[in-house]
């Protein structure tokens, strides 16, 4: 009986028309949380930007709660960056963003997100980059001695991520937060004794992270990275 009962096509298609409505209905209910409640909304704020690069990239998510499913918001709802409208991109692995490429160049100081939800209620997020600069011109090649570097843009106390690695495919290297007091670090000598002679790849790090100010109840996070690379041959 199952076997005839599950080829009956009028069968069928009451089960199909039943499937898509439940379907369409957690989607609306979806979308009714989103809309009905707002402080349910998560911002995440990313800044990204490397040395060298012409272009920072500026990337927004709006999530439902932290670590729920990244949303775009509905009209007359808007994100904006500096009194510029960003349109939503969404891919499979990421849900909806919006996001933005500026040269680096001309992105130093103080900056505007403006988030406005489908009540029309704003929420605005101001914050300031300053690129990073090494000022130590680095040799093509360093002795296994204490290395210290100079750096200007960052604040009296501040803290780095040093990655320091070699090609030997033996050694883990080194990855770790360094403290940078009035902008100088000092990389011990013999924090370099997991490190063989040779080409040596290093990178400066720079994670300033914060809460947002002006979010909902649920808050969210303002994350600002600038790295640098130099390589060099590292010898006894």
């Amino acid at each position: 009986m199952f076997r005839q009962f599950s080829r009956n096509p009028y069968v069928i298609a009451l089960m199909f028309s039943i499937m898509v409505s439940m379907i369409s209905c957690s989607t609306a209910d979806k979308e009714n949380i989103d809309n009905a409640d707002p402080d349910n909304i998560y911002f995440d704020y990313k800044v990204t930007a490397a040395e060298g690069d012409d272009n920072l990239t500026v990337m927004l998510q709006y999530m439902d709660g932290e670590g729920g499913d990244a949303f775009a918001v509905e009209d007359p709802g808007q994100v904006m960056l500096d009194g510029e409208q960003i349109a939503a991109d969404s891919t499979k692995m990421s849900g909806f963003f919006y996001e933005l490429h500026k040269p680096i160049a001309a992105f130093a100081g103080k900056h505007s997100i403006s988030f406005t939800d489908v009540h029309g209620k704003e929420y605005k997020e101001e914050f300031d980059f300053k690129p990073i600069v090494l000022l130590t011109q680095m040799a093509d090649t360093a002795k296994r001695d204490d290395l210290i570097f100079e750096f200007a843009g960052l604040e009296p106390e501040d803290f780095v991520r040093v990655l320091l690695t070699d090609t030997s495919y033996i050694n883990e290297g080194i990855n770790e937060v360094y403290k940078v007091l009035n902008g100088r670090l000092a990389i011990k000598k013999t924090a370099l004794e997991t490190l063989a002679n040779g080409p040596v790849q290093l990178e400066f790090i720079r994670e300033y992270e914060r809460p947002v100010k002006n979010g909902t109840q649920e808050g969210g996070r303002l994350l600002i990275t600038y790295s640098l690379k130099r390589d060099f041959f590292l010898k006894d």
